[in-house]
């Protein structure tokens, strides 16, 4: 049966065609994966059918009394409502229909006061129709779906009463989801739902969305999500849509026999082409009459040719290849009993520790764990950029590190693109650099673009080009996938396959995964466990913790955090006895643990304000002629003006880790 059906789609934006005439159908109970290169018009299409968008030309029908959900790449929220109340207003009806069973008992209870035994019957029986409905619709189940749904996107009871307003952009992404999810239609469209779920999350997110009775439309770039998820696959390419039956990995194998075999049909073609052509040349040549007429007759048959179009080019592609300017040594890095923490006394946060490396010239290690627990932090106290609160670390001979960071902080907003690599390779000339840039795709007016104004693609594409220009022999790389479409993506693993030196990466992305290391480590904050493999095996090695959830849900509960990143939680619960005694003291212990954070959180804030006001005051007096001119002073409110700062940036660390909690 089919449910939604295109014919013809055409939108623009301007002169731009964004889509011609698309046309396609989904049946019932279809999962499709939508795919293309960033700005292709994925989303696009995605809000034309969820009709957010209107179309230039063509027309799409939605099958009748079809419930529609829609996640936004966005996902957010902007509510004042608490979680548990946002998703308790899902199942409104259910609480209108157990306060209407509430007042018919009671008037049934007042029937039996007065012996009015009619009346008693029929609202008796108006209970048992009410009840039954209830039933069917899931009003004694839906409490516990509830509940475990909001747990397996790590919402924990003690988040309930927390306003939405006051979530993380990740949370708030989460919590869309959840309430989605909840809603069952017929028909969900999600536009990047692997955005901010942890590994545990998605490998639920997968489960559920494979056993869904419903139709699912889904963009996204993650190769593993749409391995594990779709059975069709809507590639959007120049301006069209190509279909495949099966899932990415399917659509990544035909899609390469499709264009080998589109080119042999065109070559043949052409060939046969060039043949008839000369043969009529020399027919013409010769000049006879009879040989003028088969000509002419074979010049019909070539005019009536169905030919065979040339295969579109790709779309360009980063052109990248990381080479050291030097090798390193074989002992590439060693850390031992590396330790780290964040603010002091109460406000101590501790991330990790008894943190042990041994990493080889030619390793590929993949850093996993969760969010918070300091992948990035180690990152940098790796490369020294950071320091240990304990242990120590020893680099090995001729290592030059080259960092990639998530953020893209490493990058000049104000600078153009050109002008950007100017800064860090002048030694190269204007012409030269702009053909670099032409290997990542900033043609012709785009290098004088400013790096503030460009997309997260495109400055992770910046990002990768310093990276490779750099020479570095040791690589580091915080989520270097994040923000990179499909084609993109393929082209930067191959590069990493093909380096000779080392990489440490840390990353989510699970098709990348098993890819490209040699060693899986995952952090936690007893330190490292070691997977000498892929992501498949280190999967298949906490399938049981995955299954369960419940060390995920002990870490988490240890650390008062939700997680955005690798943690495993799933629908399964494991529930351990405890008395209602045991239950209102640690009601009360955390409680007491809230208030206490919440204190030390205002007095954080009172001291920022301290600090700051006093900086400022600092600066002040740093451009007054009387300390300019005197150096004494000026040097001793510099000191003053230094210790400030650094006091101020303790205080921030703290601040930030009460916030992320």
């Amino acid at each position: 049966m089919i449910v939604l059906s295109a014919k013809d789609l055409t939108k623009e934006y301007g002169t731009d065609i964004i889509l011609d005439k698309v046309s396609f159908h989904i049946n019932k109970g279809e999962r499709v994966g939508i795919i293309g290169v960033n700005g292709a018009g994925k989303t696009t299409l995605l809000k034309i059918l969820t009709g957010e968008l209107s179309c230039e030309k063509g027309d799409f029908f939605v099958s009748s009394d079809t419930n529609i959900g829609y996640l936004k790449q966005d996902g957010g929220f902007n509510s004042e409502k608490t979680v548990i109340e946002e998703v308790e207003s899902i199942f409104i009806k259910f609480h209108i229909m157990e306060k209407e069973m509430e007042e018919i008992l009671t008037r049934i209870e007042n029937t039996a006061d007065r012996n009015d035994h009619e009346t008693g019957e029929k609202l008796l029986q108006r209970y048992d129709d009410l009840q039954e409905k209830f039933k069917a619709l899931g009003g004694y189940t839906y409490k516990s779906e509830m509940t475990g749904i909001l747990s397996s996107m790590a919402f924990g009871e003690e988040s309930y009463g927390k306003k939405i307003s006051t979530l993380s952009g990740g949370e708030k992404t989460r919590l869309a989801l959840a309430c989605l999810l909840l809603k069952k239609p017929d028909i969900l469209f999600l536009d990047e739902p692997t955005n901010h779920l942890d590994i545990g999350t998605l490998k639920w997110l997968e489960q559920y969305l494979k056993s869904y009775k419903g139709t699912i439309v889904l963009v996204s770039h993650d190769r593993y999500f749409l391995d594990e998820t779709v059975t069709r696959i809507f590639e959007v390419e120049n301006h069209k849509l190509n279909i495949y039956e099966g899932n990415y990995s399917f659509y990544a194998s035909e899609r390469k026999n499709r264009r080998e075999a589109e080119m042999r049909r065109y070559e043949k073609q052409q060939k046969e082409i060039g043949r008839q052509e000369e043969i009529i040349r020399r027919f013409k040549q010769r000049g006879t009459e009879k040989l003028a007429k088969r000509a002419a007759s074979r010049e019909k048959r070539l005019a009536a040719m169905d030919l065979v179009e040339r295969p579109e080019a790709q779309r360009g592609t980063m052109k990248i290849s990381f080479k050291a300017d030097f090798q390193s040594g074989r002992d590439v890095l060693l850390a031992e009993g590396i330790s780290k923490s964040f603010g002091y006394g109460s406000g101590r946060v501790d991330l990790f520790h008894d943190v042990n490396l041994d990493i080889k010239r030619g390793e590929r290690i993949c850093i996993v764990g969760a969010n918070g627990i300091g992948k990035t932090t180690l990152l940098k106290i790796l490369m020294g950029e950071l320091s240990a609160n304990g242990g120590r670390i020893r680099t090995g001979y001729n290592v030059q590190f080259g960092y990639y960071d998530q953020g893209q902080q490493l990058l000049n907003g104000a600078n153009t693109v050109i002008g950007e690599l100017r800064d860090s390779y002048g030694l190269y000339s204007d012409t030269e650099l702009r053909n670099i840039l032409g290997r990542f795709m900033f043609r012709g007016e785009e290098v004088f673009l400013t790096v503030g104004s460009l997309s997260g693609g495109e400055k992770a594409r910046l990002a990768l080009l310093k990276l490779m220009m750099s020479g570095s022999n040791v690589l580091m790389l915080d989520e270097p996938t994040n923000h990179l479409d499909i084609e993109s993506k393929e082209v930067f693993e191959e590069a990493l396959l093909d380096f000779p030196g080392t990489c440490i990466i840390v990353s989510h992305d699970r098709y990348f995964l098993n890819r490209i290391p040699t060693r899986i480590v995952e952090l936690t904050s007893e330190g490292i466990d070691n997977y000498l493999g892929a992501y498949d095996y280190y999967i298949e090695k906490k399938q049981q913790q995955i299954q369960s959830g419940k060390k995920y849900l002990e870490e988490l509960s240890a650390r008062g955090m939700p997680s955005d990143e690798a943690a495993d939680i799933f629908s399964e619960k494991s529930e351990i006895p405890m008395s209602s005694a045991e239950r209102r003291r640690l009601q009360k212990e955390k409680e007491a643990e809230e208030r206490r954070l919440k204190r030390h959180r205002e007095a954080l804030e009172k001291e920022i304000q301290t600090l700051e006001d006093e900086i400022k005051d600092l600066e002040d007096q740093l451009c007054k002629e009387e300390v300019i001119t005197d150096h004494m002073k000026l040097a001793e409110i510099s000191k003053i003006l230094t210790d400030k700062k650094d006091d101020l940036d303790q205080r921030y660390e703290s601040w930030l880790q009460l916030q992320e909690g």
